[in-house]
């Protein structure tokens, strides 16, 4: 049993709080949502010190986010012991992961930079996939927590900036993946094939992926509800884009699959499921998507 400060507690960070806490681990949680705190009281989550803390899950959106966690005027990182784990779970660039890793380490705490996969349903359970970094002494520091969080751990390095190289890769592959759906389910209603028989044929074929898989039935179902939202990937592909950029590497398909994100975004679906890219090109081509029964 470790003690455990989850900061964040959104879908997938409550999640991991919560599969932690069935590990008997001891849970502090954090969130500008009050409500999320005094949920996870209610399911055995308890109030800690952060110098009592063994380990820190940041479960955050972003970079900025992660840094005013840890360094802000409120920061958590100048109250740990020394010795406690920092386990950073946001989708960030490596040079970001190793600067974290270098000013915890001046307060003498370990830092694993941890993006993880795998969605609210499996942060819930238990099961994310997690691409990791750090040094040993992190990776031993933090492994009762990764067990009771992810059922697939991959150590990329013994430093910070690889889990989250692998993590923008990922990305990159996802965001376009969601993008092509909703282009390749909105084309298919041009030509009369309707979004179930599309998921019912194309799931069974070559052209299948698991985004395709798991988005399409958001809009068959006509259920925007974000599971994750429209806004993650302006933020994820430009990650992705920025590190190109830096690596003097062209990523065209990238590049086209955010402005479909932004257009969305413009349209006013930031905050619904990723899946409500399919809107983009159902407007562009005049097409009716379905409804939900709400």
């Amino acid at each position: 049993m470790v003690k455990i400060a989850a900061i964040g507690l959104g879908s997938m960070g409550y999640g991991m709080a919560a599969s932690a806490l069935r590990a008997g681990h001891q849970v502090w949680g954090q969130d500008i949502n009050a409500a999320q705190m005094a949920r996870l009281v209610a399911e055995g989550g308890t109030q800690l010190a952060p110098g009592d803390v063994d380990a820190v899950m940041v479960v955050v959106l972003n970079a900025p986010q992660t840094e005013a966690v840890l360094f802000g005027a409120d920061g958590i990182a100048p109250h740990l012991r020394a010795g406690t784990v920092v386990i950073s779970c946001a989708t960030v660039a490596p040079e970001f992961a190793r600067d974290m890793e270098q000013r915890c380490a001046a307060l003498g705490l370990l830092y694993l930079d941890a993006p993880i996969s795998g969605g609210a349903a499996k942060a819930a359970s238990g099961q994310l996939t997690i691409m990791a970094s750090g040094t040993p002494a992190a990776f031993d520091a933090a492994r009762p927590v990764l067990a009771a969080i992810a059922q697939t751990v991959f150590e990329l390095g013994d430093h910070a900036g690889p889990g989250s190289a692998m993590k923008a890769t990922n990305q990159l592959l996802a965001g376009v993946h969601i993008a092509a759906m909703a282009e390749a389910i909105t084309f298919g209603m041009t030509q009369g094939i309707e979004p179930a028989k599309f998921l019912e044929v194309i799931s069974q074929s070559a052209g299948t992926s698991w985004m395709l898989e798991n988005r399409a039935p958001h809009i068959i179902d006509g259920d925007y509800t974000p599971r994750s939202s429209v806004n993650i990937w302006p933020k994820d592909l430009g990650i992705v884009l920025d590190i190109a950029k830096s690596a003097r590497f062209s990523a065209p398909i990238t590049a086209a699959a955010m402005q479909q994100y932004l257009a969305a975004a413009g349209m006013g679906l930031g905050g619904e499921d990723d899946a409500a890219v399919a809107k983009v090109y159902a407007r562009n081509a005049g097409l009716t998507l379905p409804e939900g029964s709400a």
